[in-house]
């Protein structure tokens, strides 16, 4: 078995006393100092966390569009250069290989940014299409960084080196560029947490300067680095699917929520027979607000009032914001209705749950 890959911000981590876990292959931070600390200053300021694991596609040509049309279940052709598109890369089962965004850097050019786990599937679904695109991985070359928090604008605006020309006009779902320090910096309004935010994405090499920057900058304004275990806790609250929980190539995009997402009026892309005869009646994702304070976790089983299994948990804590328990979990049409009461079976022990729409936590602002 293969050693994790580290990020170009390792060392960074390591200096800053970061506990490190295996994720996606890769030697991750999922803790800073204390994972509530962690997760209650993205909801009240700002937090900063690497994301450099992340894989990043070009593609280029005059058939960019028409390429990501075909590969992808949205509709990419009709973006404006500038925006950013949350879609489904898909097998010809219907089934989720990777969840994607796409953002439009000009007439004939896109950029792909996908899970790390998933960068291996999602090339060599790319590979079909080589020939009628210039499909260029750059994953090793760039960092990602991720300010996440009502503050991050703030923090972003303030940071010395950092030019940001139109910052204060670039909406949700849209990117910019800019420099940092003289060399090109990709800024785009996303995140995976619930909160405004801004992802940067800049060549390896300034990878540790722009953190410090950054890390600097936003301590007056409660800024701190956060790890993998708020940000799984962050995107849970905002009803946020995770690849290998909540969506995976044996979940089709509408149980998962998620059939808006799928351009079924297209001509074709992969996947669109496959879905368009699926069944109806598949389980379906919803929200569960358990009572007391024992949490259900993944691969725990979801009981109606008789005690039979009728679903699994696919993602669960107790919310940090919330103050109990939220979890998603794959159930029957039939007990989707929210209002419904289920129980939670944890290590034996039925705890009653109501079944919630998503998300459990939305921002105000």
């Amino acid at each position: 078995m293969s050693e994790p890959r580290t990020t170009p911000l390792h060392d960074t981590h390591a200096a800053l006393g970061a506990s490190f876990t295996d994720f996606g292959g890769w030697l991750m931070p999922v803790r800073y100092t204390s994972d509530l600390a962690e997760h209650h200053a993205v909801r009240a300021a700002a937090g900063l966390f690497d994301i450099s694991h992340m894989a990043e596609f070009t593609l280029t040509g005059p058939g960019a569009a028409a390429v990501l049309d075909d590969a992808l279940a949205g509709r990419i052709s009709t973006m404006r250069i500038g925006k950013a598109k949350y879609s489904l890369l898909l097998d010809e089962r219907g089934g989720v290989v990777d969840d994607v965004i796409v953002y439009r850097r000009g007439d004939e050019d896109f950029l792909v940014i996908s899970n790390a786990g998933n960068h291996e599937a999602v090339a060599a679904a790319f590979e079909r299409y080589i020939g009628d695109v210039v499909i260029s991985d750059i994953s090793d070359d760039v960092a990602l960084i991720a300010v996440q928090g009502p503050r991050a604008r703030e923090v972003l605006a303030t940071t010395p080196g950092v030019e940001l020309p139109g910052l204060d006009d670039l909406g949700y779902y849209a990117w910019l560029g800019g420099t940092f320090d003289g060399v090109d910096l990709f800024v785009a309004r996303t995140g995976y947490t619930g909160e405004d935010g801004f992802e940067l994405m800049v060549p390896n090499a300034f990878a540790s300067a722009l953190w410090d920057a950054l890390l600097s900058a936003g301590e007056p304004a409660g800024l701190v680095p956060a790890g993998l275990a708020s940000r799984d806790t962050l995107r849970l609250e905002a009803g946020m699917p995770l690849h290998g929980h909540e969506l995976s190539t044996d979940i089709l995009p509408a149980q998962a929520g998620l059939g808006r997402v799928v351009a079924m009026d297209k001509d074709t892309f992969v996947g669109k027979e496959a879905l368009a005869s699926a069944s109806t009646d598949l389980p379906v994702l919803v929200g569960l607000a358990a009572d007391g304070r024992r949490a259900g976790r993944a691969g725990y089983a979801v009981l109606d009032a008789s005690g039979s299994v009728v679903g699994e948990i696919t993602s669960g804590a107790l919310s940090p914001t919330l103050g109990y328990p939220v979890a998603m979990a794959f159930v029957p049409p039939r007990f989707a209705e929210p209002g419904t009461e289920l129980f939670i079976d944890v290590r034996g022990i039925r705890i009653p749950a109501t079944v919630t729409a998503l998300p459990f936590y939305r921002r105000t602002a």
